[in-house]
């Protein structure tokens, strides 16, 4: 596995959900993963008991935040570059199902985290401009200009042009929209990657910035 990436334990602590990003690339290379669009992620299963590993869904493109229900009978895996978060079953009458938890995301999702409320946070590594224009949406249905780009920029240059804007979503348990929290300039949390709830707190981490930024619930 080259590119492990999230994962989320049951409360017993027998089984281990998480996700390897791609077959291919490192996380390093994570920039050419989001250029390639490559549908070689995966959401694995790793039972600490029996020390096996299953994969229970494979051809994800960027396979990233994952996260169990709070019944524990399903998991929730969000491919980045598809803009969606798809629903997997791990127990229960519908063991084994696959299907679409939320799709057509204003962002491209990241790391997938419990709500108070019952729901979901879930933090977009980077947005998708409506009204506007999107270079990944765009680059989509180019792949000459893709490998054009790899050529001639390297990752550092590329991310000069995503945009800096920050955003968190809240999502209920069944996969609507409750609220949203917007840093248009990224001038206090940019590049976010996670929101994490606790006492009153969310704290947001990044995948670029080297620190952790915490909001009060309570002021907004």
């Amino acid at each position: 596995m080259s590119f492990v990436n999230d994962l989320t334990i049951t409360r017993d602590g027998r089984k281990i959900y998480f996700t390897d990003s791609s077959s291919k690339w490192q996380r390093r290379d994570f920039l050419l993963l989001v250029m390639e669009g490559t549908d070689d992620g995966r959401l694995l299963e790793y039972d600490t008991e029996t020390k096996e590993v299953k994969v229970l869904l494979d051809q994800l493109r960027f396979a990233n935040g994952v996260q169990l229900s709070p019944d524990e009978d399903f998991v929730l895996v969000a491919e980045l570059t598809m803009a969606r978060i798809r629903r997997v079953y791990v127990s229960g009458l519908m063991k084994g199902g696959v299907d679409m938890f939320v799709e057509n995301l204003p962002g491209f999702p990241d790391n997938i985290r419990p709500s108070s409320s019952g729901g979901y946070w879930v933090c977009m590594s980077s947005i998708r401009p409506n009204p506007g224009f999107s270079m990944l949406d765009f680059l989509s249905e180019r792949p000459y200009i893709k490998r054009m780009i790899f050529k001639l920029f390297s990752q550092e240059t590329v991310m000069k042009f995503v945009p800096r804007y920050s955003l968190a979503l809240e999502l209920s348990s069944s996969g609507t929209i409750q609220r949203s929290l917007h840093d248009p300039d990224g001038q206090v949390a940019t590049y976010i990657s996670e929101a994490h709830e606790h006492d009153g707190y969310l704290y947001l981490g990044s995948f670029r910035s080297p620190f952790l930024c915490r909001l009060s619930l309570q002021s907004l």
